[in-house]
């Protein structure tokens, strides 16, 4: 076991790769009295092309299978996981993304008891044709759901201009054709292929001994048989994503426009985790700069009633792909559009990126990243979000404090360009 100390933080976590491959890494937090579990795999939406594990021929299997495999892990030939779990005093969840799936529990008792039944829940797949088929209406619910929420549509709507041929543009849950057509034997085939251990990893922060816990976990492992591991054969588009569409539109019963830009990341991104880390902060610290709450033109956009309190900004950073997207609702949806663009692409001059405010930015975001650490859930759900290779979110305070006003003027040159910036819209239906 491995133990590695982040003095910048003071925190220190633990480390083992077991026999089977799976990565393991312990936080303790002895002033909590909460503990959480979160056990991942490497292995979402966009993970529909594949060789499996053992064959040589190439599979394309339906899209949204990767969300309908974790629905299906919780239901067993015994019964719900869940109620497993809540006899046991914890609550559980589970999520899918489009590279990742996670299951986790918290709890304050029976820490040991709740982590073998994560383990073992997640390593034993139960599926049969006919349960599979009564999810499927579960799930199509779920998707109709998603398609009358307007904000999701916006998003998707984004992601479809920028990436028209990659898996990305599909909704994480699927489409009701496209789940209808997902057998037990589809599930079997992507389990067996991405819920190996060696392409697993297995979080555990707050209250305990790391000594028992880490003897827990070998344990468990050891008690149990898998296939010797093989490298994942994915067959997702990677590079040059190509076509871009420049901006579409579709109506929906709202009562303000929206409206969505976003910028495809289409620069050469650095290979080492730490220089992936830096990146996802640089970018993210460039856009604050351009678009926070103490920049200039946000302020101009919400005096000139382009804005309200709905506009927001991400900068996402995955496996294969990175974009960044600015909007929210407008009642001059053209008009913010044009206006976002154009602060993107004469960024060099704007009056927002200068030492000063920089300098006051870092410091803002060095304060909220320490007081965060002080949640165990904000450590759960972003651990394995910002951990690229051996950084982890705890060299976060070390990248922040060396980034410069160079650098946010290279990702900026890099990444924003013309060429790889899409618009998408959503106007109110005409009244009948």
């Amino acid at each position: 076991m491995e133990k590695i100390v982040y003095s910048g933080v003071n925190e220190v976590i633990y480390k083992e790769k077991m026999a089977n491959g799976l990565t393991v890494i312990l936080l303790p937090k002895e002033d909590f009295n909460k503990t959480y579990g979160l056990f991942t795999t490497d292995y979402g939406s966009i993970d529909n092309h594949f060789i499996p594990l053992g064959e040589t021929e190439p599979v394309l299997v339906p899209d949204g299978i990767a969300h309908f495999l974790e629905h299906k892990m919780f239901e067993k030939e015994t019964g719900d996981v869940f109620q497993n779990f809540g006899a046991q005093g914890a609550s559980a969840n589970a999520y899918t993304s489009f590279t990742k799936t996670s299951y986790l529990f918290s709890t304050t008792s029976k820490v040991s008891e709740n982590m073998t039944t994560l383990l073992d829940f997640v390593q034993e797949p139960y599926f049969t044709e006919e349960t599979v088929e009564k999810e499927k209406g579960i799930i199509g619910q779920e998707i109709q759901m998603y398609q009358d929420d307007s904000n999701w549509r916006l998003f998707f709507g984004i992601i479809g201009n920028m990436y028209p041929n990659h898996p990305l543009h599909i909704d994480i849950a699927g489409t009701i054709d496209s789940i209808s057509e997902i057998t037990a034997e589809d599930l079997h085939l992507c389990y067996r292929t991405f819920y190996h251990p060696s392409n697993m990893n297995l979080l555990v922060v707050g209250k305990m001994n790391p000594e028992e816990m880490m003897t827990l976990i070998r344990d468990n492992q050891n008690r149990k048989e898998f296939k010797s591991s093989e490298p994942i054969k994915r067959l997702t588009p990677t590079g040059d994503q190509g076509h871009l569409i420049k901006t579409s539109s579709i109506k929906m019963p709202v009562n303000r426009s929206k409206v969505i830009v976003g910028v495809r990341g289409d620069d050469v991104l650095p290979e080492d985790g730490m220089g992936l880390l830096r990146y996802q902060t640089t970018a993210g610290l460039l856009f604050q700069l351009l678009f926070g709450d103490t920049s200039i033109t946000r302020e101009r956009l919400y005096n000139e009633g382009l804005i309200d309190d709905s506009f927001g900004y991400d900068f996402t950073l995955d496996r294969g792909f990175h974009f960044a997207d600015f909007g929210g609702d407008s009642a001059k949806p053209e008009e913010l559009s044009n206006e976002i663009k154009s602060i993107l692409l004469n960024a060099a001059t704007s009056p927002d990126l200068t030492e000063e405010k920089l300098t006051l930015l870092k410091k803002k975001m060095l304060g909220k990243h320490l007081q965060s650490l002080n949640s165990l859930e904000f450590i759960a759900r972003k651990f394995s979000q910002m951990s690229y290779g051996e950084a982890t979110l705890f060299d976060l305070v070390e990248v922040i404090d060396d980034i410069t006003l160079e650098d946010i003027h290279e990702v900026r040159s890099n990444f924003i360009k013309e060429e790889s910036i899409s618009d998408f819209y959503i106007y109110p239906e005409e009244e009948k």
